[in-house]
């Protein structure tokens, strides 16, 4: 199961199964590193066949929209949709969004792509699940939305590819609750530019909270799966959390980075200190690679203006001198340490640096810090690998290690990187990989 099938798993639920809670409230006043990706999208080429400049904004809007991560399916055309998800009390497919007239979007008005989009109601009224990003959509600007209406009219090749109709499970077939939750947890409030912002951190702020729906997952979620602020107002907003189990981090202020390096790991999947895994390579490879200069600076200049999430130590680190030093005599090595220098040294070092844009640092990496180490383990057992982007076509791959490994090592070797160099993360029981072992076989 990918990343957005992960999470429309959660929203069915809060949508469907906390709607009465929902109506509760309502009565009584009157919607992650994360889960890697399974099935990968297929590598669509988008072309704007009209020469019309409406058509061409539309379509790079529609990168930045990151529309075919779900409407596309391997084997199928693009934007075509077929994508399944299995949410756990069914499966549902997403849409067809080509302009075909009888299976597509080919009769849909402005206003209905907009309620579409913006709000999450079809042309026919009913209400979308919120797997689709409507709440941050929202924020679309209407020009904009006219724009991408314009590219999905006249810019995507019609397909007549019919979807399979969703096969849900009572009560989650019935989709009323969704309005429900909508009056709950979303606003049709437009974008709003703060005080004190610049064009650019302003420009920034439109891409991060509404085309980009960085929130739907760098944001936490309250009890209905609802995400717990939708902009900057609030210092809960982009500030991470777990989605599925997995560990999704906080994208406040990016303390370890500087503009230039979230620009770089936008743009190629990799800076000096890290390099992309699990559902955000799908993004960089589909959306992000393909925006301007200009509008992932903006995008950096936004994330550096929100206020860091502060984490305590949780154990005592090793000490960065005192890793490499142990590393590099080789005596007395505990199995994690033995581990590491067979499996991990030849490419990361003994000072856990790793080499500039081709081997990640894993002194203070994120993944490795998190609470939750499901991410890490993941990695380790499955291996990774980075998406090819016109500036970074090499695909570096990290190979996995779980044939190699058996729980205990694996256990060892991750909780030696938590409190290796300066992490200061919990140790990783057999338990721990053997959850994440599971999920893998499935």
């Amino acid at each position: 199961m990918n990343m957005h099938a992960m999470k429309t798993t959660k929203l069915l639920l809060a949508a469907l199964l906390g709607a009465a809670s929902v109506a509760t409230v309502v009565v009584a006043a009157a919607d992650t590193t994360t889960a890697p990706t399974t099935a990968p999208t297929p590598k669509v080429a988008i072309t704007a066949n009209a020469p019309d400049p409406m058509v061409k904004r539309g379509e790079y809007l529609a990168r930045a929209s990151d529309c075919i991560a779900c409407h596309s399916a391997p084997g199928k055309p693009a934007f075509a949709g077929g994508l399944a998800i299995d949410s756990g009390h069914g499966i549902i497919y997403s849409t067809n969004i080509t302009p075909d007239r009888q299976h597509g979007i080919g009769n849909y008005t402005l206003q209905q792509f907009s309620d579409a989009v913006r709000k999450g109601v079809r042309a026919d009224g009913t209400h979308l699940y919120p797997a689709m990003p409507y709440p941050s959509y929202a924020k679309i600007s209407d020009g904009d939305i006219a724009a991408m209406y314009a590219f999905f009219r006249s810019g995507v090749t019609p397909s007549n590819y019919v979807a399979p109709a969703a096969d849900m499970n009572f009560p989650f077939n019935m989709r009323w609750g969704m309005g429900l939750w909508n009056y709950a947890f979303t606003s049709d409030k437009p974008f709003q530019r703060q005080p004190g912002w610049s064009d650019e951190v302003a420009r920034g702020a439109y891409l991060v909270e509404g085309m980009g729906h960085c929130g739907s997952c760098h944001t936490p979620r309250g009890f209905a799966m609802n995400e717990k602020a939708l902009d900057s107002s609030s210092r809960a907003f982009l500030s991470g959390g777990q989605l599925d189990g997995w560990p999704v981090p906080s994208l406040r202020g990016l303390p370890r980075w500087d503009q230039a390096a979230i620009v770089d790991y936008l743009q190629t999947g990799r800076n000096n200190g890290g390099a992309v895994a699990g559902e955000m390579t799908a993004v960089v490879e589909h959306s992000t690679s393909h925006l301007t200069d200009a509008d992932l600076h903006a995008m950096a200049a936004y994330l550096k203006t929100l206020s860091p999430v502060e984490h305590g130590a949780s154990v005592k680190a090793q000490g960065v001198q005192e890793t490499a030093a142990k590393l590099t005599n080789a005596r007395k090595l505990t199995l994690g340490e033995r581990l590491y220098l067979d499996n991990c040294a030849a490419c990361h070092f003994v000072n856990g640096k790793g080499a500039s844009r081709v081997f990640p640092q894993l002194d203070k990496a994120t993944v490795i810090n998190a609470d939750n180490p499901q991410a890490l383990i993941h990695v380790i057992l499955a291996g990774a690998s980075t998406p090819s982007t016109a500036k970074a076509p090499s695909v570096l791959v990290m190979p996995g290690f779980a044939k190699r490994l058996d729980n205990a090592e694996t256990a060892a070797l991750a909780t030696f990187l938590r409190q290796a160099w300066s992490n200061t993360a919990p140790p990783v029981s057999a338990g721990d990989v053997e959850h994440v072992r599971e999920k893998l076989r499935q």
